[in-house]
């Protein structure tokens, strides 16, 4: 994918980090299923790990300015994650080859989502911490994995069925040519 290509795509996935959340919140969906998290992870799957990493450090400070959410004092901890999100999920997709292209997604995107919650529990740690409130194990393991399965299951659901429509309209190039 050229450059300008991808420089396009980010944009359209930053667009979306402005617009997803309040769509989801909306309704009643957007801490369950992480709207926020969709493009930073897509954005490192299909265009790369730098790109993921811009997507992530800028999404949620356009839409914390443009729209709120997250609120500000949530990017402290939010941004790193994301970043996480972005860069990981294009850095392990650009060198996990199993053959299969969905199988390099969803591999891709669970370590990823385990590193980057990783991330943002120990940057939230350090906040907490460092302010004199309490933060544990517990707090962090229900802050970012049990609260946020049902965003966990979307997105090992979504993003790679997003690249695989991709794939076949060919407006990207084929992971694997298989004859």
């Amino acid at each position: 994918m050229s450059t300008v290509k991808k420089l396009t795509v980010t944009a359209l996935f930053l667009a979306l980090c402005v617009a997803l959340p309040p769509l989801f919140h909306a309704v009643g969906l957007g801490q369950a299923f992480s709207p926020l998290h969709i493009p930073a992870l897509a954005c490192g799957l299909i265009c790369g790990p730098l790109y993921g990493l811009v997507c992530g450090a800028l999404g949620p400070l356009l839409a914390s300015l443009i729209n709120g959410m997250p609120p500000m004092a949530m990017l402290l901890y939010f941004i790193p994650e994301m970043m996480a999100y972005g860069l990981f999920t294009g850095l392990f997709f650009k060198f996990i080859r199993t053959g299969s292209t969905l199988a390099d997604c969803v591999i891709s995107l669970l370590i990823a989502m385990v590193i980057g919650r990783i991330v943002g529990g120990l940057v939230h740690g350090i906040v907490f911490l460092g302010g004199g409130a309490e933060y544990s194990i517990g707090i962090w393991l229900g802050a970012y994995f049990i609260g946020t399965w049902p965003g966990m299951i979307l997105h090992i659901v979504l993003i790679p069925a997003i690249y695989l429509a991709l794939e076949k309209a060919k407006l990207i190039e084929k992971r694997y040519n298989k004859a």
